[in-house]
């Protein structure tokens, strides 16, 4: 019998502040109770069923006296709150010191070099959101051609461009240059290419995006299933956060609906190691963009495509659905929150309604998740042996 990890992250879907939200500005943030709160009641089904309302108090949600799932929820060791650390971290690596972030905007050093190395001027170079910034200077982006360069709350260099402008290609190797320039003090977690299409007043995103991240420092679950001859299978934008490391096979994906559809595609396939999903949706359209009637949407489409992916589970496998930090969109913020992940793991050799209680650590799954595998991480303390059968 093949041993196979089916993870599942809900990109930013936070369960509540953790301790030191405060000092990230980030007291009260709770993506999915807020969310309940905003939208007046939550009807997640198959979630609930799973155990979701064991990991926390969710307007709507009740408490199942027998949950499919083993439940609980993740405090992140890391510094930080952005994609890459929560990812890294998920798969055993801790971060000591937070990437470095411009809330002012990139330092002439960094702006100087990226001009010379795309060979044009800039436009913007603040911190904004990506639809206002885009709408604001895509005008004159069209005009002179001159890329879009912005930044958020978390560790990002984006560079926003028009597909009939500057092209893809193009758009890329600008990123790949920012990517080259961004190192030792200024190493931010990702260069992000940001396509857009459209007119002045109607200017649009593509789902063309891509993530330019710096190598993991050390080893992680990926690379070391991938070593142990494992299939490592990254869906949606994991190779991007993985800068490539670790996966046998990379899928990328348009939308989270496209993301669901592969990643059972996938699990029909592969027959054993590691399938790592990340449904980017939840944080980027909708947490990003404050909407939170659009964010809970989102999660209907995925609470009523979870009993297919259940249906597809055999003897071996581990699921489990979790989040890399949160980004509540009722707050007046548009970033990023310092806030707990859910936890929910189950599998047919698995055992449901264990309280997993708060973990110190993301790393936590990706040790459970290598000990299932037969394999060993570096950090992090496995439950695996209070959820067996």
């Amino acid at each position: 019998m093949a041993s196979r990890v089916i993870i599942i992250v809900l990109d930013s879907l936070g369960v509540g502040a953790m301790p030191d939200a405060e000092s990230y500005g980030d007291t009260g943030s709770d993506t999915l109770g807020n969310i309940a709160r905003h939208v007046g009641g939550l009807d997640l089904p198959n979630m609930e069923r799973l155990g979701l309302g064991s990991v926390g108090e969710f307007e709507g949600v009740a408490r199942m006296k027998d949950p499919v799932a083993s439940y609980g929820k993740m405090a992140e060791a890391s510094p930080g709150k952005d994609t890459t650390t929560g990812h890294w971290e998920m798969m055993g690596v801790k971060l000591e010191r937070p990437f470095p972030v411009y809330p002012d905007g990139f330092p002439p050093e960094i702006i100087e070099a990226f001009k010379d190395a795309v060979g044009t001027e800039i436009l913007g170079n603040r911190a904004a959101s990506g639809t206002e910034i885009i709408s604001e200077l895509g005008e004159e982006h069209m005009r002179t051609g001159y890329p879009i360069v912005y930044t958020s709350a978390d560790s990002v260099f984006q560079v926003a461009a028009h597909k009939d402008v500057v092209g893809l290609d193009r758009l890329y190797s600008m990123c790949m240059a920012a990517r080259r320039i961004l190192a030792g003090r200024h190493a931010v977690g990702r260069v992000i290419a940001r396509p857009f299409t459209g007119a002045p007043g109607a200017f649009t995103r593509t789902f063309e995006r891509r993530d330019f991240s710096l190598d993991p420092p050390e080893d992680t679950l990926l690379d070391i299933a991938k070593g142990a001859g494992f299939p490592v299978v990254g869906i949606g934008k994991i190779e991007d956060i993985f800068a490539g490391r670790g996966l046998t096979c990379a899928v990328h994906t348009t939308d989270n609906d496209d993301g669901m559809e592969k990643t059972l595609d996938e699990m029909g396939r592969v027959k054993g190691g590691l399938i790592f999903t990340n449904l980017v949706e939840f944080d980027m359209v909708y947490g990003h963009r404050n909407d939170p009637a659009g964010y809970y949407a989102a999660l209907r489409r995925f609470d009523a495509w979870l009993p297919r992916a259940l249906a597809r589970l055999v003897p071996g496998d581990m699921f489990a659905v979790t989040a890399d930090h949160g980004c509540d969109p009722t707050t007046p913020s548009t970033d990023h929150s310092r806030e707990y992940v859910p936890l929910l793991v189950c599998g047919p050799g698995l055992k449901g309604g264990v309280d997993l209680g708060v973990r110190d650590t993301f790393s936590d799954l990706g040790a459970t998740a290598a000990e299932h595998l037969g394999l060993r991480l570096r950090r992090g303390t496995s439950f695996l042996g209070n959820i067996l059968k």
